[in-house]
């Protein structure tokens, strides 16, 4: 699998996560991004499950403006969301022969305490796509390409809802960051129930406990939560359907750099301690790429390829991390980056090797003292880990995560 490049297309708000700068479907078939020639910027859409990755551009009859969000679909059409006169229009793009074909599916019009709309992830499957209209109060889900009517409103929640993670292969269980009473908390909807919420994930009562990734092969989820370190956000991870609890890290605390789980390697459906994570980390000097697995006590830290789209990447069942790059000499390549123990080699498309030796990390902060329920992965010993039964069917009627770190 490839990926290809794109300018970020919106700012992060302020509990998301940095931008990633393309979209990739669930499969990793198809990428589509926000290409820019000179002052104008159009959709392009690129073939990834072929022997060698291509591009189509796909300009309208106008340029896009440049927070125009595109996503592709599994058929390779792409998603156009657009803003006009406060409306949002989501249309479908696909080439024809010299020009590009486009579908209109309509448009949602939000009421005036709607304060952002914006596309979910890729659902699996790739034949439907939602949107997130998030108001003061409320937050509705929409599927926005689909269905038989154009957009179509789903559900209404009651709060704040951010994130967005699907939980399944299905593309049925979505987990979302719910504010409500000043908190957050990960929640998920059950979207063959009509968006039906059930408690995912409460550490503590008076805890931020966001869902920042999650692979459905092995259950693996990556969490930010400020329970063990109150008023400092933590990087955690536990396993959808186990009894252990949650665990924070010592090695995933970088002062003043923020840390961004952006891909879970899958196929390890009983080895979730063994899964390995993809970080992008931000700090004063730029950003880069960091390699972790849950079963150790280190990151590897790696300098960022060429041309790196930062935040976007994907893992192979086999352990291989392909990381989108764009250069002058390049404009599309992806840059592949063994799982560990052998993190230290970077591999171009063109199946050349450079040497990078691992980064030194910033060295870590104070400890503070974990809040009840949490374990610290610094101040406990971490025995063998079993291999925990796989995820739990869904929908997550009994929120094991819930249960999981309230022990």
């Amino acid at each position: 699998m490839t990926a290809c490049a794109i300018e970020p297309s919106a700012a992060p708000g302020n509990d998301g996560p940095p931008p990633a700068g393309c979209s990739i479907t669930a499969d990793g078939a198809y990428a589509a991004r926000l290409a820019r020639r000179g002052d104008c910027w159009y959709p392009e859409r690129w073939t990834l499950d072929g022997p060698e990755p291509y591009a189509v551009p796909l300009p309208g009859n106008q340029p896009e403006e440049p927070g125009t969000e595109v996503q592709p679909m599994g058929d390779g059409r792409v998603l156009v969301h657009r803003v006009a006169a406060g409306r949002h229009f989501f249309s479908l793009l696909y080439p024809t022969g010299p020009g590009t074909g486009e579908l209109p599916l309509g448009a949602v019009e939000c009421p005036p305490d709607t304060t952002v709309l914006r596309l979910l992830p890729p659902a699996p499957g790739g034949e439907r796509a939602y949107a997130l209209a998030t108001g003061f109060r409320s937050t509705v889900l929409w599927q926005v390409s689909g269905g038989a009517f154009g957009p179509e409103r789903l559900a209404e929640i009651p709060g704040r809802c951010s994130g967005g993670v699907w939980l399944d292969r299905t593309g049925r269980i979505l987990a979302v960051d719910r504010e409500t009473d000043g908190r957050t908390k990960a929640v998920v909807l059950d979207l063959e129930r009509d968006g039906e919420v059930s408690p995912l994930l409460q550490i503590a009562a008076d805890s931020d406990d966001r869902l920042l990734l999650a692979d459905p092969d092995s259950g693996l989820v990556l969490i930010r939560s400020d329970a063990p370190s109150p008023g400092q956000d933590r990087l955690g991870w536990g396993v959808l359907g186990s009894t252990l609890p949650v665990r924070f890290p010592q090695c995933l605390r970088l002062p003043d750099c923020v840390v961004t789980p952006f891909a879970i390697q899958p196929g390890q459906a009983l080895t979730p301690e063994r899964c390995a994570v993809a970080l992008r980390v931000d700090g004063a000097l730029g950003s880069w790429v960091a390699v972790w697995r849950p079963d150790e006590r280190r990151v590897r830290h790696l300098p960022a390829p060429a041309g790196w789209l930062t935040g976007a990447g994907l893992w192979t069942a086999d352990g291989e991390l392909r990381l989108p790059c764009a250069t002058p000499q390049s404009p599309c390549g992806v840059a592949r980056l063994p799982a560990p123990p052998d993190a230290g080699s970077v591999r171009t498309r063109e199946g050349k090797a450079e040497s990078s030796p691992p980064a030194e990390p910033p060295a870590p902060a104070p400890e503070q003292s974990p809040a009840p329920g949490v374990e610290d992965a610094s101040e406990v010993t971490e025995p063998d880990a079993p291999a925990p039964s796989p995820p739990r069917p869904v929908p997550l009627q009994q929120a094991p995560l819930a249960r999981l770190v309230t022990k």
